[in-house]
């Protein structure tokens, strides 16, 4: 994650992290394609890692919508209100190089900038305790992403409700790979489109369970997509507002509307609670208290107020964490059963 430690693979400090992007031997610059596709080039305003940007959008090694390449890429597929679409995207010379294909290129396009945090407002951050100060001057690329959807996001949270992560991502894997639709444009192999919302209502009662998911995260994913338009209507909502309309469905509860609109919205102040780990990394990190539990964790937080969920991934960046004294969580795989 930091490039320090190896992380525990939870959910949490797997999003808090880094996504490795590789600089390639073309410096980053993307490979010609035959579909040249559209193309848009914009300049941030201060620094941006694209792995840090995009990472946490990233579900597992072996996300179906998500990749990168040796050349310096990032490729990820979205289901945009103007149909599905494959955006890469490459950073050079301080200079990000978007190109996307499909009917939903032009929306990818236009809000490519809100995509790698132009609206965020890293400099509204002021450190508080020093692991904290540090954490930010080694990622000064550090943005919050903001995709403008919230069924992309709010699918795999469900999924990765009260599970291991290898069981959350593998059910993502299996299910948008065999109900999604092949990536437009020349992605890599094997990248795909989440699926669309009757596709996901019509997945039969088997397939859930071949791919581990059980009957309750399958019957709020159910209830989520038959009411996909209404979700979808948050994002032009402020987040706190969002996440009353996302807790509406029956299954999706605090946890799950923060790991939502901390994408869909770059929510800075959404910090994720209910979590098995974060607050035990956090009370750990400010005051030496690994049995911090939620309540702990808001107070300890509670000096960065608005922006809570920053403060919470540069905590996980920093790289300390207690020291493991329980078991993992066993893995049950109901597919098998």
């Amino acid at each position: 994650m930091s490039g320090r430690f190896a992380p525990r693979p939870t959910r949490t400090t797997v999003r808090g992290g880094h996504v490795v992007v590789p600089g390639g031997a073309a410096g980053g610059v993307p490979h010609q394609a035959a579909d040249p596709g559209r193309v848009r080039t914009w300049t941030p305003d201060g620094p941006l890692d694209l792995g840090l940007v995009l990472g946490p959008l990233r579900r597992g090694p072996g996300d179906p919508t998500f990749r990168t390449t040796p050349d310096g890429s990032v490729w990820r597929t979205s289901r945009t209100p103007a149909g599905p679409g494959t955006l890469r995207v490459a950073l050079r010379g301080g200079v990000v190089r978007g190109t996307a294909w499909g009917p939903g290129a032009e929306w990818l396009l236009d809000r490519l900038p809100d995509l790698l945090g132009a609206a965020d407002d890293p400099g509204a951050f002021e450190p508080r305790h020093r692991l904290v100060a540090l954490a930010r001057h080694r990622r000064p690329g550090l943005r919050l992403v903001r995709t403008g959807l919230v069924m992309e996001s709010l699918i795999p949270s469900v999924l990765e409700q009260k599970v291991t992560t290898d069981e959350a991502y593998r059910a993502w894997r299996l299910l948008v790979r065999k109900f999604g639709e092949p990536a437009p444009g020349p992605a890599p192999e094997r990248m795909s489109v989440l699926p669309a919302p009757r596709t996901w209502a019509l997945i039969p009662s088997w397939e859930w369970h071949r791919a581990g998911v059980d009957d309750k995260r399958a019957a709020t994913i159910l209830r989520a997509v038959r009411v996909a338009a209404r979700l979808e209507e948050a994002v032009g909502f402020d987040p706190v507002a969002a996440r009353r309309r996302l807790e509406l469905v029956p299954g999706v509860g605090p946890w799950t509307s923060a790991e939502v609109v901390q994408r869909s919205h770059g929510s800075a102040d959404s910090v994720t609670v209910g979590d098995l780990h974060l607050p035990g990394i956090v009370g750990w990190a400010l005051a030496g208290d690994r049995d911090a539990d939620d309540s702990v964790m808001l107070e300890l937080l509670e000096p960065y107020a608005g922006q809570r969920h920053r403060a919470a991934r540069l905590i996980l960046l920093s790289g300390r964490t207690p020291p493991r004294r329980t078991p993992k969580m066993p893995r049950t795989d109901i597919g098998l059963l």
